[in-house]
């Protein structure tokens, strides 16, 4: 996993996810989205608009702390992104990373553990205060990049929490025990 992402410009940092760390779940609410953008995949520049659009939106939205670190959605382990695109692998967890001065979120790392393919990214990034979620899918005719704010204080996402802590509904032990322990914690 870590040689992929150094390609991509991102260097993991082993060990050093904040306790405070939203377990990452659907379940915000639209209003909490403050930004985004789309660029349809007939777009000859893809990959360079996605990059632009993806670091104008990490900086303008606070994602990046003053060393430009921040938590990157992973898997569990060290697979490859082919195995982890098998169905219920495992769940994913975050992983604390620093963007380092060379990068290519949307082409090399989407190429990788960000996605499917080259232009076909596929992740969710939290702040280390938790003050936003990035997130970035593809659609039908293009790639969608948004901004969710303050996801640990969202009534929906508590509530997808508090029903994961209940029932394991991935079959996850390890994620279970996690949002667990963050509900317990209390949102900050």
């Amino acid at each position: 996993m870590i040689g992929p992402l150094l390609r991509a410009g991102i260097e993991v940092l082993p060990g050093a996810v904040p306790a405070s760390a939203v377990p990452h779940v659907l379940g915000y609410e639209r209003d909490r989205i403050f930004g985004g953008f789309f660029v349809e995949y007939e777009d000859p520049r893809l990959v360079e608009r996605l990059n632009e659009g993806w670091y104008d939106l990490a900086l303008s939205s606070g994602l990046l702390d003053e060393n430009r670190e921040f938590l990157l959605m992973l898997p569990r382990g060290t697979w490859t992104a082919a195995e982890d695109r098998r169905p219920r692998r495992g769940m994913h967890v975050w992983h604390r990373v620093r963007l380092l001065d060379r990068w290519d979120v949307m082409g090399a790392g989407a190429a990788s553990f960000l996605g499917v393919r080259s232009g076909h990214p596929g992740f969710a990034m939290l702040a280390l205060d938790n003050s936003v979620w990035l997130l970035a899918d593809t659609y039908e005719s293009g790639v969608g990049v948004y901004a969710v704010r303050d996801p640990a204080r969202s009534p929906g996402v508590l509530r997808e929490l508090e029903r994961l802590a209940g029932e394991d509904v991935y079959r996850d032990p390890a994620f279970r025990r996690e949002v667990t322990a963050w509900l317990e914690r209390g949102a900050p």
